[in-house]
């Protein structure tokens, strides 16, 4: 059993994201205690963003390795380890904040590096068809305000966003747990994890 453990936030382990995930980790562990951990922290090690050799790979029009590629330093080498990392996984936890209605930018850049034309999805006529084998993917989610419920006052383009990118290299098993109204301070977040557990124990069955 290999877990990717990705998180997203600025304020590593302290933030409200890591620490749900934590309890998904927790569940996960209980289950599989000999798991092998891979921790991708992409706040303390931020991707680049893609380059030009990735564009060209994706255009078609890459007829040669250049020597930053074959040095493994292009984004294109980096993509690579990426998608390997994520093939190797057999579940997934991604703790996330949400930033200004959806995924912070360090969660994007990963996402960019591994939903890959020819790699990790293919362009077919009825649409994009995933490559990788469908596995659980957990994402714990906190966020300032309300983003779902009778209380929420802003839109949502973060889950919408995961639930449609994510099946487009094929993860389906989408399992989402959320701290919401972290910003009303200390007493609002312990509540919240309070109520995250009934939510946690269906998630992680």
């Amino acid at each position: 059993m290999k877990i990717l453990h990705i998180t997203c936030s600025a304020r590593g382990q302290q933030s409200v994201s890591y620490r749900l995930s934590q309890r998904v980790m927790d569940r996960l562990l209980s289950q599989h205690p000999a798991a092998q951990i891979v921790t991708r922290d992409l706040w303390a090690e931020p991707l680049p963003h893609i380059d030009g050799e990735y564009a060209a790979a994706l255009g078609g029009t890459r007829d040669r390795v250049s020597a930053a590629a074959a040095r493994g330093l292009s984004s294109l080498a980096l993509s690579d380890r990426l998608i390997a990392e994520l093939r190797d996984a057999d579940c997934v936890v991604i703790a996330t904040p949400m930033h200004n209605f959806t995924v912070p930018s360090v969660l994007k850049a990963w996402l960019d590096h591994v939903v890959r034309i020819g790699v990790t999805f293919n362009a077919t006529p009825e649409g994009k068809i995933g490559t990788l084998e469908d596995r659980p993917v957990y994402i714990a989610v906190s966020s300032g305000g309300y983003r779902t419920g009778e209380r929420a006052r802003q839109p949502d383009f973060l889950e919408p966003y995961l639930r449609a990118i994510l099946p487009t290299i094929g993860l389906k098993n989408l399992n989402f747990v959320s701290v919401q109204a972290t910003a009303f301070g200390p007493e609002a977040t312990t509540a919240a994890f309070a109520a995250v557990e009934r939510e946690l124990e269906a998630c992680v069955a």
